[in-house]
């Protein structure tokens, strides 16, 4: 992306910005609450700024071209003739010789993970599930329609806003695709996302070292997945790596990007993937919904892939349709995943959402859900004096915990495909 783009939205002044508090720190950069001194001296309209110090660039090289995507990605929700409202939008940027910092709105219920923490046993009614995942179709649909694949639908990344309604949270894995008939859905690589040439082939042996592995354990030993209560399940991003075949045209994705409990078999397998990727991460997220677990959690990162490429999905009890909907959304083959030919139409059109009303979700006034008002009330941070953004990155040293999740005993490790 032209770095020269960024004067083209509209421009922070850090100093004129002060920090509440931190609501985390990611593999990106820190993100803050903050308030415009100058036009919201009480803090009545606080915003969440994401900050990436530059300093750290030359520890994590990608850090700049991400951010920069994902305000990129964050501009196009912006320019819709009106903004999503399951979808944030770029509120402003500033970019400093030391900082590369951008604003969205505040979502002060925190992510799905902690809400899902939150509840007795740690699981959702399935009328809260079918609610939820209502305004997630509506989100991807969105989405997708705009040419964009998600690729990292994760509990952590679904916010609660003030009003009790969801939105997606961090576009640095999403990519962009080239305009195609739903039939065939083709990706093609953004150049925005790919690496540099050279270490292409050694991750292309690297991958299919993998897939042997995995297939080869297949081979001697078939296990059988089982519950073991609902205890948290930890999951893993990996960076974005690509493996593209510059020699095919109307090509799929070959990156392999995502969180590894909710990684798709085709992405796994280096076969290329396009949207139906997001609709194996809303089978995996509505079976952690309603068990409290994903469902081919394995003791390590191989483990989990060869039970994604093998196994089927358990369930407990009778067969019902959300029960249903989770088969067909974690088909193995992405051509005949439940959303592959028409997208969400196919989805929304499924027996478990069977008298929902799409188009009046927005007029819901009392979702399952509200943030406390411990959790909206900002006077006492502000009496402390809040703090300085500069001052933060030079004196504090918080532990890092992922974005938006403040509790670190309920957050996801992230690594690099690089550790296999």
């Amino acid at each position: 992306m032209d770095n020269n783009k960024i004067s083209l939205w509209p421009e922070l002044e850090l100093e004129n910005l002060k920090a509440i508090k931190v609501l985390g720190k990611g593999a990106m950069g820190t993100v803050f609450l903050v308030y415009d001194k100058s036009n919201d001296p009480t803090a009545r309209c606080p915003f969440a700024l994401k900050v990436v110090e530059k300093s750290s660039v030359a520890i994590k090289p990608d850090a700049d071209r991400r951010a920069r995507w994902e305000i990129s990605v964050l501009n196009r929700l912006k320019q819709q003739q009106s903004s999503h409202p399951f979808l944030p939008y770029l509120i402003g940027t500033c970019d400093t010789s030391d900082y590369l910092c951008w604003a969205t709105p505040y979502c002060p219920g925190g992510d799905l993970n902690v809400l899902r923490f939150r509840q007795f046993d740690h699981v959702f009614s399935q009328s809260v599930i079918s609610f939820y995942l209502a305004e997630i179709i509506c989100a991807l649909e969105k989405l997708h329609s705009m040419g964009i694949v998600y690729r990292d639908l994760k509990p952590e990344n679904i916010l609660i806003q003030q009003s009790g309604h969801l939105t997606l949270t961090d576009f640095d894995l999403a990519r962009t695709l080239p305009p195609k008939k739903m039939e065939t859905l083709l990706l093609t690589s953004d150049p925005e996302m790919e690496p540099s040439t050279g270490p292409r082939k050694q991750y292309n042996r690297h991958r299919r070292s993998l897939t042997r592995f995995i297939i080869h354990k297949m081979e001697k030993k078939k296990e059988f997945g089982s519950h073991k209560g609902l205890k948290k399940a930890k999951s893993a991003r990996v960076s974005p790596v690509s493996r593209r075949n510059l020699n095919l045209p109307n090509e799929r994705s070959n990156s392999f990007v995502g969180t590894e409990e909710y990684v798709a078999p085709e992405v796994i397998r280096g076969d290329g993937h396009e949207f139906a990727v997001d609709w194996w991460a809303l089978g995996i997220l509505c079976y952690e919904m309603m068990y409290g677990t994903t469902p081919f959690r394995g003791k390590n990162r191989k483990e989990t892939f060869r039970k994604i490429l093998m196994m089927q999905p358990e369930f407990i009890g009778k067969p019902n349709s959300l029960t249903d909907l989770i088969r067909k959304l974690l088909e193995k083959d992405p051509t005949r995943r439940l959303g592959y030919q028409r997208g969400a139409l196919e989805i929304k059109e499924h027996q478990f959402f069977k008298g929902l009303r799409w188009d009046s979700l927005t007029e819901i006034l009392r979702p399952p859900f509200l943030p406390s008002r411990d959790e909206t009330e900002l006077t006492e941070e502000l009496t402390n004096g809040g703090i300085e953004i500069k001052d933060y990155f030079q004196k504090l040293k918080v532990p890092a915990s992922p974005l938006w999740s403040p509790s670190l005993d309920e957050c996801r490790h992230n690594v690099s495909l690089t550790e296999f």
